[in-house]
C-alpha cells in the first residue's frame, strides 16, 4: 500500500470515528477523481485527501490547487448525475502533514 493510499484509509477511519459513514473510495472519472465520498446525516461529503510528509512548502492544506478544486466539483457533479440523486452536498478537506489530521468541512 503506497503512502497516499495509506492516508486516504486513515482519512476514512477518521471520519468514521466522526460518525460519518463510507458511500465510496477513489470514483474516477476521464476528468478527475474523488478520493472519499461519505455520508454526514443527510449530507453528501465528497472529500479530498492531502497528504505531506512535511509541512515544508505548505504543507498538505496548500497543495490543493484551483484546478483540483475545479476538477473535484466536475465529478461530484458527474456521480450526482451518474446517480440520479439531488442531495445536499459538501466539499470537505483531510489534510495529513506528518500523522496529523486536519479536517476542514465545506472549504470549498
Amino acid at each position: 500500500m503506497t503512502q497516499g493510499q495509506l492516508a486516504e484509509q486513515q482519512a476514512k477511519e477518521h471520519l468514521q470515528q466522526q460518525g460519518l459513514t463510507f458511500v465510496a473510495a477513489n470514483v474516477r472519472f476521464k476528468f478527475g477523481e474523488i478520493d472519499l465520498i461519505m455520508q454526514d446525516d443527510n449530507t453528501l461529503v465528497f472529500v479530498e485527501v492531502k497528504f505531506r510528509k512535511s509541512e515544508a512548502f505548505g504543507g498538505a492544506l496548500n497543495a490543493l490547487s484551483a484546478k483540483q478544486i475545479h476538477r473535484i466539483r466536475c465529478c461530484a457533479q458527474a456521480y450526482i448525475q451518474q446517480h440520479n440523486i439531488n442531495p445536499n452536498c459538501r466539499f470537505d478537506v483531510i489534510a495529513i502533514n506528518n500523522r496529523q489530521i486536519n479536517w476542514i468541512k465545506g472549504c470549498f
